[in-house]
């Protein structure tokens, strides 16, 4: 499922850069495009690094 529409960023990928170690908003946009645009994900994206962080697996 696409979380980000302006990158085209799944939820796959963003899993993905938070896996391989990112751990804010920013490092996920670096890795994968996710949150650099219009802005309307970086809610979702900071909920998914903290589930995902926290053990809770994807979001």
């Amino acid at each position: 499922m696409y979380v980000c529409v302006c990158a085209a960023a799944t939820d796959a990928q963003v899993c993905a850069c938070i896996d391989a170690g990112a751990s804010t908003v920013e490092e996920i946009g670096a890795g994968c495009g996710a949150g650099t645009g219009g802005g309307s994900c970086l809610h979702r994206l900071a909920t998914m690094i903290e589930q995902r962080l926290s053990g809770g697996g994807a979001a």
